[in-house]
């Protein structure tokens, strides 16, 4: 099984170009999902939502469709993944009512995480319960020296069976900052070495696009390879498409889809090219 989707399911932007023109913010995630089979769930990394909210994601999505929650910051930025057992466990009761919609939860640690840190990281990791599958994403460069401190880190990932999140940020970074979105997008996005490595069954790609679709193919053109080998393998991907506005995250995700050319990986029709189309008389 390969899980496709975005670092959102809700954008005005996808109004009447992927959603259908109709579409209320509360109905987003259910157009969302008929086009993709997983989401980034970013909103868990900056709160908590309410047992509502949750209760609703989860009716919303199809049986086999993925949820991937990120670890609040306050515990992986504020907290240092310290003095937090307690508020952890409360978080994932929240979660607890669709555990078996997360198809894994994300842990992504600061830029000042160093390999000095994995210590912290290994007693946060046994407080998260066996059952839910875990990606790690690390933006210090000190776990990219590909001598001990990657190969301590990668060992441990692979003891547990944890995914080394992958972020791909090579097609954003070959732009110039020619629009306020790349700008901001090149600011925030983290510049690291992309290694390729699945630690556990469930590697993880972030793939961060550059503006013009067709220029992408260059960039993504050794994934395809490497995914295909992987689903060949029995392995469960998980591929997000992001844009520096994510405008077009969804036409990225469906040329990559296209270009895959996988029978049984497909992309759902966009809901605007399902609604009934205005005529006029001219």
């Amino acid at each position: 099984m390969l899980y496709l989707g975005c670092p959102q399911w809700s954008s005005t932007h996808w109004k009447g170009r992927f959603f259908s023109s109709h579409c209320q913010n509360a109905q987003m995630l259910s157009e969302y999902a008929q086009i993709f089979n997983s989401v980034e769930g970013n909103t868990s990394f900056y709160a908590d939502p309410k047992p509502s909210s949750i209760q609703k994601w989860r009716s919303d999505v199809p049986d086999d469709f993925k949820f991937t929650f990120k670890v609040p910051k306050r515990f992986s930025h504020e907290l240092a993944l310290q003095n937090c057992q307690q508020e952890l466990r409360s978080w994932l009761t929240l979660f607890e009512p669709m555990f078996d919609k997360i198809g894994q939860i994300m842990l992504q640690l600061p830029k000042a995480c160093g390999p000095e840190y994995q210590h912290n990281i290994e007693n946060f990791c046994q407080w998260l319960p066996s059952e839910l599958p875990l990606g790690i994403e690390i933006r210090h460069l000190g776990f990219f020296d590909k001598a001990d401190n990657e190969r301590r880190f990668n060992q441990f990932l692979m003891a547990h069976q944890y995914n080394r999140i992958m972020m791909d940020t090579r097609p954003l970074f070959s732009e110039l900052p020619s629009t306020p979105a790349i700008i901001d997008a090149q600011s925030k996005k983290p510049k690291v070495p992309l290694h390729v490595i699945a630690t556990g069954n469930a590697p993880v790609l972030r793939y961060v696009g550059c503006s013009d679709l067709q220029a992408n193919r260059q960039f993504y053109a050794p994934w395809l390879k490497k995914i295909n080998l992987w689903l060949d393998e029995g392995k469960t991907p998980y591929v997000f498409f992001h844009t520096a506005d994510n405008y077009d995250a969804p036409l990225l995700a469906k040329q990559f889809v296209a270009d895959l050319n996988r029978a049984e990986v497909q992309l759902g029709l966009f809901p605007a090219l399902q609604q009934p189309q205005q005529t006029s008389f001219l």
